[in-house]
């Protein structure tokens, strides 16, 4: 019996024939706006919340209807099925990685692996639709709050809508598109019905304007606003990002306004107080206090975040920061020092292990570059530095066996491990040493 069942339903496919092309109702849907233009012109029905209702379902299903049928990870077959064939196929590259591209009325989709991965919209039903979808929600809440209910399940699915703009263009590059897609779904949750409006849209939003600042400098000024309104409101991502881009977009704008320049420093201060591990923003401190005159000594960061240990020397946060701020420096000593601090706080912490070894092994690089560049008069004094440079490279190799010890998996220790024990080869036990975290990176990767 399933056996013919599925032959009726393969039977019934194969006999149905293919769309031929998108299917949108332009013209019924423009009907619905104009029927609602005549509804909001008469007096008796401008003044009931239904016709306003009304109003922004048709703006909202005006703007939807082109992409209704897009999921991200739908494969090319049931695409077709549901949008018809294209009206051309392409290959082309984004951001540089390729895509598919098939070419629609209204839309482009682009496929990788035959599978939708994003898409752009090219053609509109009506300009500004969710602007008047939006406009006209609010107008029923107005003439009736009772109506609360209805009005914020619409402006959900607007706020959905242009939250779905504003990831697909991620992909495609569309960036100043994707971001005032993320504010006006911002501006949208903002209206009466809604409730509490999530700042993390604005976050993404001034991301977006801070990427696009590099093609276009003037993003930098809404990226800036978006970016501490999301502030302002109580949102930080949980890493910090957040005053890292808020700098850039200062810092971006500082050949119109110099004092920009200590705005994004004040910046990048009060973020690393409430992030210290955030690299991003100690790598932004020491890139303003060593290219911008008059914003400060580096010293000062030390003298900063060692004030900070003062009053709490068992954070391991402060040694972190501590750690970065003298490699930046190229003190590596003095990083080391405080990552060791980390890992006597935390013993069995990968991170603290691992970064003092990092560092080791980066101040034996530094030794190893000032080692070439010397004219040595005599084997012994180039033999003496040689052995105090694998002493450097030696001390390293305890710290990075606990770090495995911790995270066997992680490939970067086994890669520092075997390459270190490559170059002490000579030392006794060293290429037995090399053998075995060779074997071990190997698996690791999969090899």
């Amino acid at each position: 019996m399933k056996k013919m069942l599925f032959a009726a339903i393969a039977l019934l496919l194969a006999a149905a024939p293919a769309a031929q092309a998108q299917k949108v109702n332009e013209a019924a849907l423009r009907s619905k706006i104009e029927k609602s233009d005549a509804d909001i012109a008469d007096a008796k029905k401008s003044v009931k919340a239904a016709t306003w209702l009304n109003r922004g379902k048709a703006f909202y299903e005006a703007a939807q209807e082109p992409t209704k049928s897009l999921f991200v990870g739908v494969d090319m077959i049931m695409l077709k099925m549901a949008m018809g064939d294209p009206a051309s196929t392409e290959e082309v590259t984004l951001l540089d990685v390729p895509y598919k591209a098939l070419v629609y009325p209204y839309v482009t989709v682009y496929l990788r692996d035959d599978k939708v991965a994003t898409w752009k919209q090219t053609r509109e039903v009506m300009p500004d639709a969710v602007g008047k979808a939006l406009e006209a929600y609010n107008k029923a809440y107005e003439l009736d709050p009772k109506t609360a209910d209805k009005v914020k399940a619409g402006l959900k699915q607007l706020s959905d809508y242009c939250s779905q703009l504003g990831n697909v263009g991620l992909e495609t590059g569309e960036y100043k598109t994707s971001a005032e897609a993320y504010k006006q779904a911002y501006e949208i949750q903002s209206s009466p019905a809604y409730g509490e409006a999530d700042p993390a849209l604005l976050y993404y939003a001034g991301y977006l304007q801070t990427v696009n600042g590099s093609q276009d400098p003037a993003a930098f000024v809404d990226g800036a606003v978006e970016l501490q309104k999301a502030l302002d409101l109580g949102y930080a991502d949980e890493e910090g990002n957040i005053y890292y881009y808020l700098y850039h977009c200062y810092y971006g704008q500082k050949d119109q306004d110099p004092a920009n320049v200590m705005k994004a420093k004040e910046v990048l201060l009060t973020g690393i107080e409430k992030f210290l591990k955030n690299e991003r923003i100690l790598d932004g401190l020491m890139q303003l206090y060593t290219s911008e005159e008059g914003v400060g000594d580096p010293a000062d960061l030390v003298t900063m975040i060692d004030k900070a240990i003062e009053e709490n020397p068992q954070n391991i946060d402060l040694w972190f920061g501590r750690g970065r701020i003298f490699n930046a420096l190229k003190n590596y000593d003095e990083a080391i020092a405080s990552f060791k601090k980390v890992a006597e706080l935390a013993p069995q912490l990968f991170e603290g292990n691992y970064c003092v070894g990092a560092f080791i092994a980066i101040k034996g690089d530094a030794l190893n570059t000032e080692m070439n560049q010397k004219q040595y008069s005599s084997q012994a004094a180039y033999d003496a530095d040689l052995k105090s440079v694998n002493e450097v490279y030696m001390s390293a190799i305890p710290w990075f066996e606990k770090a495995h010890e911790i995270k066997p998996e992680d490939v970067n220790t086994l890669d520092f491990l075997k390459s270190i024990c490559f170059r002490l080869r000579d030392e006794a036990g060293m290429m037995d040493l090399y053998n075995k975290y060779n074997e071990l990176f190997k698996q690791a990767k999969g090899e």
